[in-house]
């Protein structure tokens, strides 16, 4: 009698629950489309010698998102940021910012006109869904921060005829469009500037989704307040789970899910276990080093070394997939299933322990196997709700 090696044991007995699950991630996985509204792969776009077309190893350069990982993971299509760090209000910051946003623009487009096989520009439902169905990776633009726009209004359709089809209107310092959440010195324009309503009328004129991740708790109301389409946060998690005051409030994503928005729940650590007063500390000196100021390629480079270097420090209070899909349980029981999606924040500080870069986003969907979503509503978290509000915005 032949002994049970464990290959004859599969056989006799049948796949084990752990492979059952994961069979029946991957088959959900595959049919339906995958999308993620904050990927800061842009920033590795400014860097010499960097090819998205090609694929790299995260534990040798670090970098997270490129077109073959995107395909590896199964990931159909993502919105690439450009993320501008808040400088200096005044006109020679705000031309600065300007020539520095049209230049990422133009890096997105060289990029996709590279790979042309590979990768495609989206600026609607309809292009996600045909892209997909061609095999190539959809890419959609959204502008991190509102700096660029500066006090000139009619640059929002200059971005906006780029592909741009989401602005979030501050980052972690005030600008000219409205109060951040985090700024040191506090609000300057007690939520929304005249400005900035004028900004959140001509970016629902246009059909170009407004992100209130970053914004304070008064800017967020004031948005809600005048926005006429669905508004998005388009990386945010809970404070309930995570009390930080980028995160927001259960009141927050009540009011927000009430008006048809959804809220996109990024991989970032920090924000999805809260970490210890001293880790705190650590990172916000390093996240507000810069602001108010213009960052030269040196700065940037010590700021990034002493990023890598807290993370180092604090592994140990690294968050796992099962934190970032408790936000996601947490947002589904509190709003609903059609108000809650994924935002990773990949190339700017998201990644989580079995979640680590692009590749591995098929993790995430056994998860949400694993605790018993269907699969509708595993495509409504993956994008079908955040398609459904880029629709809206344009009526």
């Amino acid at each position: 009698m032949l002994p049970f090696t464990p290959l004859l044991l599969t056989l006799f007995l049948g796949s084990g629950p752990e492979d059952r699950l994961s069979k029946k991630a991957r088959a959900i996985h595959n049919r339906i489309l995958t999308l993620d509204t904050h990927a800061d792969a842009p920033i590795n776009l400014q860097k010499d010698g960097f090819d998205i077309g090609i694929a790299h190893d995260m534990k040798q350069g670090g970098t997270q998102i490129d077109f073959p990982r995107m395909k590896q993971g199964g990931m159909d299509a993502m919105f690439f940021a450009v993320y501008m760090a808040q400088g200096p209000r005044t006109p020679e910051g705000h031309a600065t910012a300007k020539e520095k946003a049209l230049d990422i623009f133009e890096r997105i487009h060289t990029s996709l006109r590279k790979y042309p096989n590979l990768a495609e520009l989206a600026t609607s439902p309809s292009d996600a869904y045909r892209i997909e169905k061609l095999g190539r990776r959809a890419v959609f633009i959204g502008m991190e921060n509102g700096y660029p726009v500066g006090e000139d209004l009619a640059l929002v359709k200059t971005y906006y005829d780029l592909g741009c089809r989401y602005i979030t209107l501050s980052h972690f310092a005030n600008n000219a469009i409205c109060d951040s959440a985090t700024d040191p010195d506090g609000p300057i324009h007690n939520g929304l500037s005249p400005f900035g309503r004028q900004v959140v009328a001509e970016m629902n004129r246009l059909g170009m989704m407004i992100d209130v991740s970053h914004i304070s708790d008064k800017s967020f109301y004031d948005v809600l307040a005048l926005s006429k389409a669905p508004v998005i946060a388009s990386h945010s998690n809970v404070r309930a789970l995570c009390d930080f005051p980028r995160n927001m409030s259960d009141q927050m994503i009540k009011d927000l899910a009430a008006k048809g928005g959804v809220v996109q729940v990024n991989f970032v650590s920090d924000y999805l276990r809260k970490p210890s007063d001293q880790h705190r500390q650590a990172l916000n000196s390093v996240r507000m080093a810069g602001v108010g100021k213009v960052v030269s390629p040196a700065v940037q480079a010590r700021i990034e070394a002493k990023t890598d270097s807290i993370k180092k420090v604090y592994a140990s209070e690294r968050a796992s997939i099962a934190d970032i899909v408790t936000h996601i349980d947490y947002i589904v029981k509190l709003a609903g299933i059609d108000h809650v999606g994924i935002g990773s924040d990949f190339d700017g500080g998201g990644g989580v322990n079995g979640l680590e870069d692009v590749s591995e986003i098929e993790n995430l969907t056994r998860e949400f196997v694993r605790r018993g979503y269907s699969e509708a509503d595993i495509a409504k978290i993956w994008g079908g709700n955040l398609l459904r509000v880029l629709e809206q915005a344009k009526q």
